[in-house]
Parts: structure tokens; sequence; C-alpha cells
């Protein structure tokens, strides 16, 4: 009974802080504070809330999981992930945020191709924002039930109405000042946890890395190649330039900002995925956690590893402070997500079926759009069967059915208009497609490989179409 209490205690008083520190953030009064935050964020502001996002739930919970399994063979799979965000930096964000009048990826793709590309990849956004956000709110409410014993809807509800209070008031300054601050919380007290287990396991370092050669070996002997190369895409591409990501590259203050900002956190989530993989590795050397963990069903597993092994291995009072930080990394990437996916739906699909009449009308639409993606986020949460499962499958859908149009489209002088609708058209439908139709024969084919042809196939198909009607003396806009 004093356990809980004392985690209670400790929980409704880091929830209050973060409370305080959304509102000192201020509320937004204009449509752009509310979706770029008057495009004045900082270097540590767009670094600090990049990297918070890059390691929410999934990249925190579900790699400790990995790390148990299969050692650190996710690391070279994470290390994807770093690099993509590195090339990011280098290469995308700056053109991005040189853009003018661009609030989402949506506005974009407008100036590059035409206004019904700029509709379906609203759409888009909004549906895999949602998607990606329901994967954060499963891992926050399973985190809720395992501490307080409730079920895991109430879990849900309790994590999904926190942020959406403070994200609907704020926007996204808000939920980049929340970010910094949760942040600078995770980034010091889990390697501290991870440096405490370990030099307080039986063996030390020695036994540490004859463990990690053991289950890495291990898992590159359980694992396909043809999988590992799937992994690999999913983690390069499946996130890129999703729209948190992207909202914080035209939100940063200058172009310099944009670009540091991603070669830092890119920099940072390599260092994060060690860490996260290491503790995966330490649970697997200690019986008792082992014996605990094979007691739960076999798709429960890999989401409990964290939780049993600071349980079974810390006092109590550190357990209760881990507890802490893993709702801040799990709330740091929900908050960016609803955000996201609010602005995406007002600026990309809302304002062009029923223009807002003012600024604030759209910024009252951004605020109702972020309750409503709550909303469908904690329910589709239910449905969500392991974190990386989740994360994958949004991963499938978003990589063929934006990046394609959206990279090429940045890269090539004159982008046609056709080759963007039937590249996100065919990587979208693509991607559902082979996601069911994989799981349902039991392939280790990734959904994305296939998806990914498909929409490049698509792309340079509406290209050439458009490319042969301009020989012709067709106007243009004919391909429109």
């Amino acid at each position: 009974m004093a356990h809980t209490a004392m985690t209670v205690t400790m929980i409704a008083a880091y929830l209050a802080v973060l409370t305080f520190v959304a509102l000192k953030a201020r509320a937004a009064h204009h449509f752009k504070e509310f979706s770029l935050a008057g495009r004045s964020l900082t270097l540590p502001l767009v670094f600090g809330s990049l990297a918070a996002t890059y390691v929410g739930g999934a990249f925190s919970i579900g790699f400790v999981g990995k790390g148990f399994d299969k050692g650190l063979v996710f690391l070279f799979i994470g290390l994807a992930f770093s690099l993509q965000n590195i090339l990011v930096g280098l290469f995308v964000a700056p053109r991005l945020r040189a853009l003018t009048g661009c609030h989402t990826l949506g506005d974009v793709i407008h100036q590059k191709y035409n206004r019904t590309c700029q509709i379906l990849a609203g759409i888009i956004s909004v549906g895999l924002c949602a998607g990606f956000s329901g994967v954060m709110i499963k891992a926050g409410g399973s985190l809720l039930a395992d501490i307080f014993g409730f079920p895991l809807w109430a879990g849900v509800i309790l994590v999904c109405s926190v942020t959406t209070l403070y994200t609907t008031v704020g926007g996204l300054r808000a939920s980049v000042i929340t970010d910094a601050f949760q942040f600078t919380t995770f980034s010091i007290l889990l390697p501290l946890i991870f440096l405490w287990l370990l030099f307080h396991s039986e063996g030390g370092l020695s036994q540490f890395a004859k463990a990690t050669i053991e289950t890495t070996s291990q898992g590159w002997a359980s694992i396909s190649r043809i999988e590992i190369m799937g992994l690999v895409t999913a983690f390069l591409l499946g996130e890129m330039l999703i729209p948190p990501y992207a909202n914080r590259a035209l939100g940063s203050k200058s172009t310099r900002v944009s670009r540091n900002g991603f070669l830092l956190a890119g920099l940072y989530s390599a260092t994060w995925f060690m860490v996260v993989l290491s503790m995966g590795v330490l649970a697997s050397m200690k019986p008792d956690v082992v014996a605990e963990i094979m007691k739960l069903p076999e798709l429960a597993r890999e989401d409990q590893v964290l939780l049993i092994l600071i349980r079974s291995t810390l006092p109590f009072g550190f357990y209760a402070l881990l507890l802490v930080v893993l709702l801040s990394i799990i709330m740091s990437s929900l908050d960016s997500l609803l955000n996201a996916g609010a602005v995406s739906f007002t600026q990309d699909i809302y304002r062009f079926f029923a223009p807002p009449a003012s600024d604030h009308s759209a910024l009252i639409q951004g605020r109702w759009a972020t309750v409503i993606i709550a909303v469908a986020a904690a329910a589709g949460a239910l449905l969500v069967p392991t974190i990386i499962k989740g994360l994958l499958f949004c991963y499938s859908i978003w990589a063929p059915a934006v990046l394609p149009a959206l990279l090429l489209g940045l890269w090539i002088p004159e982008p046609r208009p056709l080759a963007g609708k039937l590249s996100m058209l065919a990587g979208s439908l693509s991607g559902i497609f082979f996601i069911v139709m994989l799981e349902w024969i039991q392939s280790d084919i990734p959904p994305i490989l296939p998806a990914l042809i498909i929409a490049l196939l698509a792309y340079f198909l509406g290209h050439t179409i458009c490319a042969k009607q301009s020989a012709t003396d067709f106007r243009r806009h004919s391909c429109s």
C-alpha cells in the first residue's frame, strides 16, 4: 500500500510539473503559433523535441524487449533510423525550411504539385498520425495499467486525456517545450538506471559482454536476411519526415537550426538505441526475470521486459522513478503526433472544403481536430498487438504513400501532379494490401519493400505520361 501511494504521488507530482511547464509555454492565440510556434524554435528546442519524439515508447520499451530476445541485432537496424535523420538534416530539412508559407507537408506538396495532391497528403498524414498515436497510447496505457492494476482502457483514457489537454491549449510551442523538459528528464535518468543495473549485476561488465555476444549470435541466427533487409528499410524510411518531424523543420528559426537539430537528434538516437538494447541484454542475464517473462503470453512478453527487469532488481523508489521516466517518454511522442495530425487536418483538408472565416476559427478547428484524433487513436490503441508491430504497420504505409512524391518533388525541377497522385494512391493501397496479404500467408517479406517499389513505379509512370503529353504540345495542366 505504501509503495502504491509513493508511485501515485510521484506520477501526480510529475504530471503537475508537466502541466505547469505547458502552461508557462502560454496558450496559442493564432493558428501560426498553434501549428509552427511562430517559426521561432531555437536549436535546443528543435533538438530536444526531435530527440524526445524519436525515443518514444517504441524505441524505449519496445527496443528493450528486442534486446532481451535478439541482443544487439536491432542496433544495426536502429542505426538505419539514425542515418536517416542525419541525411534529412543534411539534405532535406534545410530545403523544407527555405519554403515560404508552408505549415505542413501537405503545403509543401501543394507548392510542388497541386491542391488534389495536398488533400491526399493530408488524409494520409492525419491517418498515420492517428495510427502512430494509437501505438503511443497503447504503451502509456499498458504502463499505467501495470502500475495501478486497472483495465487497459482506463490507462488509455488517462494518458490520452492529460496529453490532449496541454496539446490542445498550447499547440506546437507547448508540445516542443514539454518535450524538451521530458527529454532532459529521461536522458539523465534512464542511462543512470542502466549503469546501476550493470554494476550491480553478477559478473559485472565481463558477464554482460559475454551475454551480449551470445544473445546477439542467437538473434542473427533467428532472423532471415530478407527480414533484416525489410526492417532496415522500414527504420530508414518509415519515420522519415512524418508530420511531427516535418513541423519541427518548418517551425525552426532558420535553415541552420533545422539542419543542426536533425543532425544532433540523429546522433543522439544512436546512443539511445545502445542503452535500451543493452538493458534488454541485462534482463536476459537474470534467471528470475527470464522466468517471469516466459510466464507471459508470447505477444505480451516484448513490451513487459523493461518493467519486469526494473521491478525485480531495483529498490521500489527507483522503480517508481522509472515509471515516471517512461511516462514522460511516451507523452513526448504522443503530444507531437496529436498536434501534427490536427494541423494537417486543418491546413490540408478542412480549409479546402469549409474554409475558416478567420485565423481564430482555424485555431479553434485545430483544437477540435486534436481532440477528435486523440479519441480515434485511443480507440485504435486497444487493437495494437505490440509496440514494434504497431510501428512497423504505420511505417509500411507512410513510406510508400508519401516519401516518393515528397522527396522527388523537392529535387525534380518540374514535378508532375499526375505522378504525385498516382504515387500516393498506389503507395497507400499497396501498403495496406501487402500488410494483409503477407500476414495471411505468413511471409517474411516486409510489406514496405513491394509497396515502395509499386509507389516508385507509379510515380515514374505518371511522370512519363505527362512528359509525353508535353512533347506533343499538350498544356501541362491537362495532366493535373
